[in-house]
């Protein structure tokens, strides 16, 4: 059995997210000591690794608790989930690179150098102003 401290250690999620997932219902410990504290066991453990290396790969909670609760032998369902994430990160990076090139455009529009007027701001265009109308 461990406690949630050396859960924390041996998986390096902190103690205050143990008790979030805890909270979420994604993590149960096995019971209780007499001085109340959780105590947590090999499938706790490998529970917590499992959550932390899928929020890693940045997949959210609610598809780690489907991802939980799924049979294991449910391929086609996991695959979906993983499907989905991929296709969500994908759309990401591509906004990312509009992103990217825009700074990029932006940056390139002043050198940062004294003397000279920088369009930055003027590339910005409106939205850096505020008219008090919010």
């Amino acid at each position: 059995m461990f406690s949630i401290g050396q859960l924390s250690r041996r998986t390096g999620v902190k103690v205050p997210t143990i008790r979030y997932y805890e909270g979420l219902g994604l993590i149960v410990p096995e019971g209780r000591t007499e001085g109340n504290q959780r105590r947590y066991d090999k499938a706790g453990l490998d529970r917590l690794a499992f959550i932390r290396h899928a929020r890693a790969l940045g997949l959210p909670l609610e598809a780690i608790r489907e991802l939980i609760m799924l049979d294991p032998t449910s391929h086609a369902d996991t695959h979906r989930i993983a499907t989905t994430h991929l296709a969500d990160v994908r759309k990401r990076i591509a906004r990312l690179r509009q992103l990217e090139a825009e700074l990029a455009r932006i940056v390139q529009s002043c050198d940062g150098g004294p003397g000279h007027e920088c369009d930055i701001l003027a590339a910005l265009g409106d939205h850096g102003k505020c008219d008090g109308a919010h």
